[in-house]
């Protein structure tokens, strides 16, 4: 009998605090030994030179949401895992939205419906809550988060989603009672239909003038007013999709209060901007998301962010739609109002090899970085950790083989998603997936699918290390 299911020999191990020689020994889809020159095993993988990272955690995606009459999410579970796993990532924690008049306990059981049984890579639900009523915030949180769904996202805007700042307030003094993390979308929503309703008045309905009418301040305001409300509660608070550097300065004001404020950006912060919405006819509808993409001072204080510290993850805000179709970007009302255009973009498969060669490839940030802004700190802050995040004895087996110097050019052709465009087609990285691995078994290899959908499972998580009540 071997000692090992699975060795991984030859390789550089790179962990958030160490960068090594040392093969790695799983038995039974966890982490079994790390050490040198390891033997016996069924299974051994030639990791040459390649580096040995901890799976990806993307903390921000949405899948198979509702979002309005007439419009479909381009993924379910079964297309955003797969394209997850081609694209390095071994978790991640899409949104589970509570409708108006919907109890959560049954919103969680309508989309354990839509996951179970579908998924290639490990999945973790958040929680939105949009009806903050009494049994929702006394009753239903407090249980869920005891069965491990311990955090909890609301809205500063979009109608039908939005908070009141009293009912922010009122959910966030829940989610500090029973020890769950807030994660706060910061935007001006009255901001943004004053600048909406004035821009239709004006005849403006092009897909570039959804950059204009949510602009900066708007987001630098609500970010401002979202941590506000939480030292009021004193709660520790996430900052979703963080776009430019007045919110940024925003962050930095608030922890030199005394206040615990964690931030998350995203590529399309750091390679877009409002100009790719800036284009004749309708295509620049593909880049219709929320925050928009900014301008390069914003990409430049973006950057700044993740190299010193002031970004605790980083993350795709994978919310896809398709372009040609109906029920996506081309929705009847969109095209006649970027109001109406579906928002979101997409891009789990594809946010990995963009950090790497934008960030490690370009010297921004070191590898240590990168593994704690893509999986050891995703880990910590949402309660997956040690099980998830390292590269650890006892660890689950989620590790992605990546070769740093294969160049690729990002196209629809190559991706998996369910979409059929890509916001970043044409931009050429150095740096790339080519073994994902989850619990000791491979997912995708050489570009291929080795597993079967339903490989990958639901993760109940602690209360994350940073809440009063963890």
């Amino acid at each position: 009998m071997t000692p090992f299911d699975t060795i991984i020999t030859g390789g550089t191990v790179v962990t958030a605090a160490d960068t090594f020689q040392a093969d790695i020994g799983i038995t039974d889809g966890r982490i079994a030994a790390i050490g040198q020159a390891l033997t016996g095993a069924a299974e051994v993988i030639d990791a040459s030179g390649l580096l040995v990272l901890p799976g990806g955690i993307d903390s921000h995606v949405h899948i198979a949401q509702p979002s309005g009459d007439g419009v479909t999410m381009a993924d379910d579970f079964e297309s955003a895992t797969r394209s997850a796993a081609f694209g390095g990532h071994t978790t991640l924690l899409p949104f589970c939205l509570q409708a108006k008049g919907q109890s959560l306990r049954d919103a969680v059981t309508w989309y354990h419906g839509l996951a179970d049984g579908n998924c290639y890579t490990d999945v973790s639900f958040h929680l939105i809550i949009t009806d903050p009523t009494p049994q929702a915030l006394n009753q239903d949180l407090p249980a869920l988060v005891e069965d491990g769904y311990t955090s909890v996202k609301v809205f500063m805007t979009y109608e039908g989603m939005k908070l009141t700042d009293k009912e922010i307030l009122q959910t966030l003094e829940a989610a500090k009672t029973c020890g769950a993390l807030p994660m706060v979308h910061a935007e001006n929503d009255d901001a943004i239909e004053f600048l909406r309703d004035r821009a239709a008045d004006r005849g403006e309905v092009a897909p570039k003038y959804h950059a204009s009418t949510r602009p900066i301040p708007a987001e630098r305001e609500a970010t401002h007013r979202a941590i506000s409300l939480a030292e009021i509660i004193d709660v520790p608070i996430m900052i979703v999709h963080v776009s430019n550097g007045d919110a940024i300065g925003e962050i930095k004001a608030g922890r030199a209060r005394g206040s615990t404020v964690f931030a998350e950006t995203c590529p399309q912060y750091l390679v877009l901007t409002a100009d790719d919405l800036d284009v004749t006819g309708f295509d620049g509808a593909k880049y219709v998301c929320s925050p928009p993409p900014r301008d390069t001072d914003s990409q430049a204080a973006c950057w700044a962010g993740l190299e010193q510290g002031v970004f605790d993850v980083f993350s795709s805000d994978h919310c896809p739609f398709r372009y040609d179709d109906s029920e996506g970007k081309k929705h009847p009302e969109g095209l006649k109002s970027f109001r109406w255009v579906p928002n979101g973009i997409p891009g789990v498969e594809t946010s990995l090899p963009i950090l790497f060669s934008e960030g490690v490839g370009k010297g921004r940030i070191d590898l240590n970085r990168f593994v704690a802004l893509t999986s050891t700190n995703h880990a910590k802050m949402y309660g997956l950790y040690p099980q998830k995040g390292t590269i650890a004895v006892g660890s689950d087996a989620d590790i992605v083989l990546w070769d740093p110097t294969r160049v690729e050019v990002i196209r629809q052709g190559i991706l998996h998603h369910g979409a059929d465009y890509t916001p970043y087609e044409g931009i050429e990285v150095t740096g790339w997936p080519i073994r994902t691995i989850l619990r000791g078994q491979t997912i995708v290899a050489d570009g291929e699918l080795r597993a079967e959908k339903g490989v990958g499972a639901y993760r109940t998580r602690a209360r994350s290390g940073q809440t009063r009540a963890a």
